[in-house]
């Protein structure tokens, strides 16, 4: 049995199915083989749940409707990169009044923009009294104009468009305003990426199974 057969057990899944799992399985054994300070079980744990989070995530790249490339090979989506990062974060005013004016579902998929470049995180809890909501990964934000949460630091909400969210899938950086690698993204930011609406970023996407 060659290794593509071991992820080929149900007749929907395809060849591409199958590099794809084996491109993800590659990527996060070499992930948790350079993990410091994990314990033996926390280890033993993370394996044996690891199978089930690459089969649910390249079930959703490859069925979710996405305007992105799928790279089959490396696990990823694929988008031309720019010489340049983008500002996409221009209209701040824009911005807050997108969130303001939105009634925010938990689990939507937002845009964070960071100092090398754009990257996804999901909505956890809405504090409506407070005019704030919180997401998975980076805290905090409110959308009301008197506040701005945390200034000091190195990232900053921004409006969901298509290019933005184009850019945090395909994992572009840059660093002193140059091209950079790409960033590998976790299992949780690629199905994330499956679950974006593309056509109507205010609402979650529809389930795909």
């Amino acid at each position: 049995m060659t290794q593509a057969l071991l992820w080929q057990d149900d007749i929907e899944h395809n060849d591409d199915y199958a590099k794809l799992c084996n491109a993800l399985y590659e990527r996060e054994l070499a992930t948790l083989a350079q993990s410091v300070n994990v314990s033996v079980q926390g280890l033993q744990s993370r394996l044996k749940s690891l199978p089930y989070y690459i089969k649910r995530t390249a079930d959703h790249m490859t069925l979710c409707d996405s305007p992105l490339a799928l790279d089959v090979q490396n696990g990823s989506w694929t988008l031309k990169q720019s010489a340049k990062m983008p500002d996409l974060n221009k209209d701040f005013a824009a911005t807050l009044r997108w969130y303001s004016a939105t009634t925010l579902p938990l689990g939507l998929v937002i845009p964070v923009q960071t100092l090398q470049g754009y990257e996804l995180d999901s909505i956890d809890r809405v504090d409506t009294d407070k005019l704030r909501f919180r997401t998975n990964a980076h805290g905090w934000f409110s959308f009301s104009e008197e506040q701005e949460l945390e200034p000091e630091v190195n990232f900053h909400l921004i409006k969901p468009t298509k290019r933005a969210f184009m850019l945090a899938c395909a994992g572009h950086r840059w660093v002193n305003q140059q091209k950079a690698q790409p960033k590998r993204l976790s299992l949780r930011e690629l199905l994330l990426s499956c679950n974006i609406n593309w056509k109507n970023f205010k609402k979650t996407a529809p389930p795909i199974r």
